[in-house]
């Protein structure tokens, strides 16, 4: 079992370190078809990627956050994430047609 942090940001990445996650690979970009059955990925990806981890057998953790609209499009800090409430939230994404971990 591999997990996976995905993200390009220096604050998420020292956010994940201060709460003392167990981080596999830190990846810019995720490629579904790295993900095996157990593997476990945190970020925040497009439903469609999120989808296919899990139907890959993985299991997806969206690394939720309340940015007020004054924050957004900016760089956030670790400090800040904390600020605005980060949490990570399991999300289990069926795609029509698809057996969850059957890809």
């Amino acid at each position: 079992m591999t997990t996976y942090l995905v993200t390009r940001h220096t604050g998420a990445v020292e956010w994940a370190a201060r709460q003392g996650l167990a981080v596999d690979r830190q990846i810019d970009h995720l490629d579904p078809a790295d993900i095996r059955p157990g593997d476990v990925v945190i970020g925040i990806l497009p439903v469609n990627l999120a989808a296919e981890v899990c139907a890959r057998g993985g299991r997806f953790f969206n690394l939720s956050l309340d940015v007020p609209p004054t924050a957004r499009g900016q760089e956030l800090s670790a400090d800040e994430l904390e600020r605005f409430g980060a949490r990570l939230e399991e999300y289990v994404i069926d795609k029509p047609g698809v057996p969850h971990g059957a890809a």
